[in-house]
C-alpha cells in the first residue's frame, strides 16, 4: 500500500536503519498508535517492506488503550505487517518509570520469541530537545546531556535503536497526514503536572529553536562522553581499590576529573542521582566532608574518596 510519503524522508529513514542495523536483520517496531510511531510504521513500509514486525503494548492503565492497540492492529493488517498486542502489568511507584520498565521487558520477550534482535522506538528530534533541556535544568554532566542515544540495549541480546532522532515532530506529522491514517492521542501529553509537558508547552512559544540542531549536539556530547568515560576508566584502573563492599581511590589532582569520576562510580554502583545532587556532593568532598546521595555514602578518608552502599534500615 503506497502512502505518497516524501521520498527524501523515506531515504533518510532507510539510511538511519542501515547505520543502526548494519546486518540488515528483521526489526521489531514498537508502535503505540500515536502519530510518531504510526509515522515510523509508514516509513518502514516504504523503506524496508517485509523486513519488520510490529508490537503494540497495552499497559492496562487507561480504558482507551485497547482501542489504541486495535488501531495499530488494523493499520498493520491493511499493510500485511505481522503485529502482536503485548499486555503488561505496571507495578506500583512512579507510574511512568514502571510502565517504561514493563514495556521494554515485554518487548524484549517478544523479540526473543520472534527471533528479532533489534527493536526500534519512535523517539524524534523534539523528544531529544526536551530531554536535553530537562537535563540541563537538573545540572547533568556529559553522560546525561548525551540524552536519548540512537542505539542502546534492552537486554544482552536485544538492541534498541531510534532511527527518527533526525526527524522533527512536524515532519512525522506530515507523514501521517499524507497517508490519511487514523492515530491515537495520549491524554497524558496534555498533563502539565509532568516536567516534559511543561517544557514542551514553553517550547511551543519559541520559534527560533531547531530540534534537529539539538539532536546533532546530543551526538557530539555522546562522543565527548565516550572520550571522558575512557579517560575515567583508565584513571580508575590505576588508582581504584575495592574494600569492605565499597570502593576507594585518591582524590583526583585534576579538578575537571571530579564530576565525571563521581558520575561513573555511582553508575557502577547502580545509582543514578541527579546532576545537581552530584555537584553538591562534589563540593562537600572538596571541603573534606561527605554525604549520602541516591543510597550511596561517600566520605573523605586519609586523602581518599570512599564509596559504600547505605546500610539497610532497621525495622521493628
Amino acid at each position: 500500500m503506497s502512502t505518497a510519503i516524501d521520498p527524501e524522508l523515506v531515504a533518510r529513514f532507510k539510511a538511519a536503519l542501515d547505520r543502526l542495523n548494519p546486518d540488515g536483520g528483521k526489526i521489531g517496531l514498537a508502535v503505540s498508535g500515536g502519530p510518531d510511531s504510526m509515522a515510523m510504521l509508514l516509513l518502514a513500509q516504504e523503506a524496508i517492506p517485509g523486513q519488520f514486525e510490529v508490537a503494540t503494548v497495552d499497559h492496562g492503565l487507561r480504558p482507551e488503550a485497547k482501542d489504541e492497540c486495535a488501531l495499530v492492529l488494523t493499520a498493520c493488517e491493511e499493510r500485511g505487517v505481522p503485529c502482536e498486542v503485548l499486555t503488561v502489568k505496571v507495578g506500583e511507584g512512579n507510574v511512568q518509570a514502571k510502565a517504561r520498565e514493563a514495556r521494554y521487558a515485554a518487548l524484549d520477550r517478544w523479540g526473543k520469541r520472534r527471533r528479532i534482535r533489534t527493536l526500534a522506538t519512535a523517539h524524534h528530534a523534539n523528544d531529544q530537545m526536551e530531554t536535553i533541556l530537562m537535563r540541563l535544568n537538573r545540572g547533568c554532566g556529559t553522560s546525561g546531556l548525551s540524552a536519548i542515544r540512537d542505539r542502546t540495549y534492552v537486554s544482552r541480546w536485544r538492541a534498541l535503536v531510534r532511527p527518527l532522532l533526525s526527524f522533527s515532530r512536524g515532519e512525522l506529522g506530515k507523514v501521517v497526514e499524507s497517508a490519511r491514517i487514523a492515530v491515537a492521542h495520549d491524554p497524558s501529553n496534555a498533563d502539565t503536572s509532568f516536567e516534559r509537558i511543561q517544557i514542551r508547552s514553553a517550547l511551543s512559544q519559541i520559534d527560533c529553536l531547531d530540534p534537529k540542531g539539538f539532536s546533532v549536539s546530543a551526538q557530539h556530547m555522546e562522543d565527548a562522553d565516550m572520550l571522558c568515560e575512557w579517560a575515567v576508566n583508565m584513571w580508575l584502573s590505576d588508582n581504584e581499590k575495592t574494600e569492605k563492599g565499597g570502593l576507594r581511590h585518591p582524590v583526583p589532582i585534576a579538578r575537571y576529573m571530579h564530576f565525571p569520576i563521581l558520575e561513573t562510580q555511582f553508575r557502577l554502583m547502580g545509582a543514578t542521582p541527579r546532576g545537581r545532587d552530584l555537584a553538591q556532593l562534589m563540593d562537600q568532598l572538596r571541603k573534606g566532608k561527605g554525604g549520602n546521595v541516591a543510597g550511596i555514602l561517600v566520605k573523605v578518608d586519609k586523602g581518599d574518596w570512599v564509596y559504600r552502599p547505605e546500610p539497610p534500615r532497621r525495622t521493628g
